[in-house]
C-alpha cells in the first residue's frame, strides 16, 4: 500500500514566505514565483521524484537556487522543507531537519553542497538518528576542500 504524500500549493508558500520576512526582516515580494510554480507541481510526479526524499530534496533545491522570492529563498527553503515534512507525517524529524539544515541552505545557496550530496542529507535525517562518519566526511569535503 502506497503512502499518501501531501502538498502544498503556490499561495501558502507565499503566505510562509511572507511570514517569515514580517518575523525576520527582509523584503517582501517575489520575482520568478512560476518557477516556484513549476517545481510544486513537479514533486507531485512520481516519475521523475519517486519518494518523498526526492520529492522534499528537489522542494528545498528549488526555493533556494532558483531564487522565486526577492529575498529570504534559504530561509524559505527552510520553512518549507520543515513543512512538507510536518503534512507528511515526519514529525520526529522536524527539529533535527531545521537544526542540520540551517548551514546546509547556505551551502547549497553558495554551490557548495551538490544534488546527490543533499538527497543523502535529507536521507540520513528522516532514516537515522545522526549523521554517519562517511556522510560528515563528505559534508566537510564539500565545503571546506
Amino acid at each position: 500500500m502506497e503512502l499518501q504524500i501531501f502538498y502544498f500549493d503556490t499561495r501558502h508558500a507565499i503566505k510562509v514566505h511572507d511570514w517569515i520576512i514580517d518575523n525576520s526582516g527582509g523584503l517582501h515580494g517575489y520575482h520568478e514565483i512560476g518557477l516556484l510554480d513549476s517545481a510544486l507541481e513537479h514533486i507531485q510526479n512520481d516519475m521523475y521524484y519517486p519518494t518523498f526524499q526526492e520529492k522534499l530534496k528537489h522542494l528545498v533545491y528549488a526555493v533556494n537556487k532558483f531564487h522565486p522570492f526577492s529575498d529570504g529563498n534559504k530561509r524559505s527553503s527552510l520553512v518549507l522543507g520543515a513543512y512538507f515534512l510536518k503534512i507528511n507525517g515526519y514529525d520526529y524529524c522536524v527539529r533535527k531537519f531545521v537544526q542540520e539544515m540551517e548551514e546546509i541552505v547556505v551551502w547549497l545557496a553558495e554551490g557548495k553542497i551538490r544534488d546527490d550530496l543533499l538527497l543523502e542529507i535529507l536521507d540520513s535525517i528522516i532514516n537515522e538518528d545522526e549523521f554517519s562518519d562517511s556522510l560528515k566526511l563528505k559534508i566537510i569535503e564539500a565545503v571546506w576542500l
